[in-house]
């Protein structure tokens, strides 16, 4: 593996460990040339997800983007990237035992939703106004009260 600091080849892993549902291994490396210390992500790479834009288009499913979403909804929340790491590879997976390789981007942000939803609830509004584009204060009550419902 490439050191990202110096470009040295030849880094050296210092720590692994699977993730909890085990389809993440993380490895913890160092550089024997700057000392620089960094995390690799290694996941089995199965067939392509394709995402069924709300367009129609059709685009690639990229989990960087889906982290970034959610790492914004989190802002300032008690979830650590940990989780929210744990909580993309869980949704990739379930995405991936779909039968269709084409999704609905709405299939998706229902599973975000609730998966959201599990761990922090304000982390879930937040998502849920950008993502069902709220324009009234009154929409975040009626979402509010369709996840206290079920």
């Amino acid at each position: 593996m490439r050191c990202p600091f110096c470009g040295f080849d030849d880094t050296q892993v210092k720590d692994t460990r699977p993730s909890e549902d085990g389809t993440i291994v993380k490895r913890r490396r160092s550089c024997p040339n700057c000392g620089g210390r960094f995390t690799t992500y290694e996941r089995l790479d199965t067939r392509e997800i394709k995402v069924i834009k709300r367009s129609g288009a059709i685009k690639l499913f990229d989990s960087s983007k889906l982290l970034r979403s959610m790492q914004i909804a989190c802002r300032k929340r008690p979830v650590s990237e940990e989780q929210l790491e744990q909580l993309v590879s869980s949704i990739t997976t379930k995405l991936e035992k779909f039968g269709d390789g084409e999704i609905p981007s709405q299939t998706i942000g229902q599973l975000v939703m609730k998966e959201l939803a599990a761990i922090d609830r304000v982390a879930c509004i937040r998502y849920a106004s950008v993502y069902m584009e709220f324009a009234e204060a009154n929409d975040f009550g009626k979402f509010i009260a369709s996840i206290d419902n079920g």
